[in-house]
């Protein structure tokens, strides 16, 4: 369906154009995790783009440990981090935010001036130097969600905040 926004709208896109980068261990998502996020990617403007990168996952076998998995799964996200962004690992230990907080974030991201990476572990979770080298941890939920539900939910989640932000109606309180 076609977006509409609000005619004053503009303050959003007038101050600064955003990069938001997901980066998210693990390839081959289920068709619909795809679709869905795509739709709520599709609808954000220009001036806040959100771009989806997916990070192999290291092969679990019995010759390994989570420590040595989640060390090369990092060394692979900080090589997607775009250079100067401000690095954000979404963690269970994190900050929970409600969705005005969330939005808060995102225009206090938005208002650095520079990228933002949102990173998303593995079925080990992230590497606890990559977790406590990122400027700050959220947490999506108090509920474990299975990582296809995460993309889900962090893809409309950002969509809410730019529109809560922006003045669009999609948010209702």
């Amino acid at each position: 369906g076609r977006r509409t926004r609000r005619a004053n709208s503009t303050d959003f896109a007038s101050i600064h154009r955003m990069l938001i980068r997901v980066l998210a261990v693990g390839t081959r998502m289920p068709a619909w995790v795809d679709q869905a996020v795509s739709e709520y990617s599709a609808r954000m403007p220009a001036e806040m783009r959100v771009e989806w990168r997916e990070i192999k996952a290291e092969t679990r076998t019995g010759a390994g440990s989570a420590a040595s998995w989640m060390s090369r799964e990092a060394a692979r996200l900080r090589a997607a981090v775009p250079e100067g962004a401000r690095c954000v690992a979404l963690d269970e230990q994190g900050v929970d935010l409600d969705t005005r907080g969330f939005a808060a974030r995102m225009d206090a991201w938005r208002q650095e001036f520079r990228a933002v990476a949102l990173v998303i572990g593995g079925p080990d979770g992230l590497d606890p130097v990559l977790k406590r080298d990122c400027a700050e941890r959220l947490r999506l939920s108090s509920l474990t969600l299975a990582h296809p539900l995460v993309r889900i939910v962090l893809a409309e989640q950002i969509y809410r905040g730019w529109s809560l932000l922006s003045g669009h109606p999609y948010h209702r309180p």
